[in-house]
């Protein structure tokens, strides 16, 4: 519950960061779209660059503690921004730099967030736990979207009231910090913390490289992130420039695309055991797919309708892959995998952002999505393509893929 409330303020936040960067450059359609493609390039970006560091962190220290923390930090850049804003002195250099501020908090919070979930209820019931840790986030990316749109039109569209959105958001972290607070540590299984050693990253990395039914998942989640899911910023510029409409139907995307996602996270929690490669790999050429169809959409209420499906395709995609690569790791380096899964599946928004931005400021904010949902559908093919000519063409059809958790465990030991 306290997640439910935080992640609606966070989702809050992104609907009023984004409006807040429209106003700042209100008249200027291409400034418009680049400045959005910088801002949401430089929040992503620290996960490119310290993600592979915070995993290392999140297998050294209790992660409950580590999270208060994370949480506390992201709080404050939250209320820093807002206070910019309500003051009327926030300029678009300073969203940028609290942007990245606002990332950096994020990069270390995720590996230890997703790692977590396993110390709550154990190996035997994680699938169905990050399934509902999915339903958690996106019930509250259904509300929030939604409610920032309906508080910014209400108080005049302008630049207080994205800033008064932003600090009800600085205000919701308390709510995950107290819940963390209260948990029982005697019902929590934590893994004991790695000791310092040298050489933790690169364990970490080689692990991977060793492991090429991870590196499949990491390739299409790459790819995937990288092009097809820049929806805080497609939705904006379909919004406002395709439709002509206002922030209350900015947020209501959110809201759209979240039923679909919510949906798949529901769907997921459903399912049982590990998940094959082989829905990670159908859910991604079923994503690109569809964000090619909702980037054609001729009216605003077709192309609502059509972002359930983009969001549940979507979701099934990120859960499988999330639940396979988690299931198939051993404990002592979940955090360190984790962090190098965060990296690679968010990492690439630095470099994709910018580019989805400039592509809407150039040809229009269609082909954000059709440019989008074309070079997911190349890079899932051509990943696809290598690994199993690799592996040989019965690697991602076959009946098991990769080492158990126990079995990579021994492997660990042994070398």
């Amino acid at each position: 519950m306290g997640g439910v409330v935080s992640n609606t303020g966070t989702w809050m936040q992104r609907v009023a960061q984004d409006w807040l960067v429209l106003q700042l450059h209100h008249g200027s359609p291409t400034q418009a779209a680049t400045a959005l493609g910088i801002t949401t390039g430089l929040q992503f970006l620290p996960i490119l660059l310290f993600s592979a560091y915070s995993g290392v962190i999140a297998d050294r220290f209790p992660k409950r503690r580590l999270l208060q923390g994370t949480q506390a930090f992201m709080g404050i850049a939250a209320l820093m921004l807002g206070i910019l804003a309500v003051t009327g002195v926030v300029e678009s250099w300073m969203v940028f730099a609290l942007a990245f501020v606002f990332g950096t908090g994020t990069a270390v919070d995720a590996p230890a967030r997703q790692a977590f979930v396993s110390e709550i209820v154990g190996q035997d019931n994680l699938a169905n736990a990050v399934g509902l840790n999915s339903a958690s986030f996106n019930m509250a990316r259904v509300v929030g979207p939604a409610l920032s749109g309906v508080l910014i039109g209400l108080m005049g569209s302008g630049i207080v009231a994205a800033g008064v959105v932003i600090l009800l958001n600085a205000v919701s972290y308390i709510a995950v910090i107290f819940a963390l607070q209260r948990m029982r540590a005697s019902e929590l299984a934590p893994f004991r913390p790695a000791g310092r050693s040298k050489g933790m990253l690169g364990d970490g990395v080689r692990y991977v490289r060793g492991r090429p039914d991870i590196m499949l998942i990491l390739a299409l989640v790459f790819v995937a992130g990288t092009f097809g899911m820049n929806f805080q910023m497609t939705s904006a510029l379909m919004a406002t420039q395709v439709f002509h409409k206002g922030a209350g139907a900015y947020g209501l995307l959110g809201t759209t695309l979240a039923v679909g996602s919510l949906s798949g996270a529901l769907l997921g929690a459903r399912r049982e055991g590990r998940p094959r490669q082989k829905l990670v790999v159908l859910a991604a050429l079923a994503f690109g797919v569809i964000e090619i169809i909702s980037g054609l959409m001729p009216s605003y209420l077709l192309f609502a309708i059509s972002t359930p499906i983009l969001g549940l395709a979507m979701l099934t995609m990120v859960n499988a892959a999330n639940t396979s690569v988690q299931l198939s790791v051993a404990p002592a380096m979940r955090g360190r995998v984790m962090a190098l899964y965060m990296m690679i599946f968010q990492g690439g928004t630095p470099l994709g952002a910018p580019i989805v931005g400039w592509v809407g400021g150039t040809f229009g904010a269609r082909w954000t999505l059709i440019g989008g949902g074309g070079l997911t559908l190349l890079g899932v093919v051509i990943s696809v393509a290598v690994f199993n000519h690799s592996q040989g063409l019965g690697y991602l059809w076959g009946p098991r893929v990769g080492p158990s958790a126990a079995e990579t465990a021994d492997e660990i030991l042994a070398a």
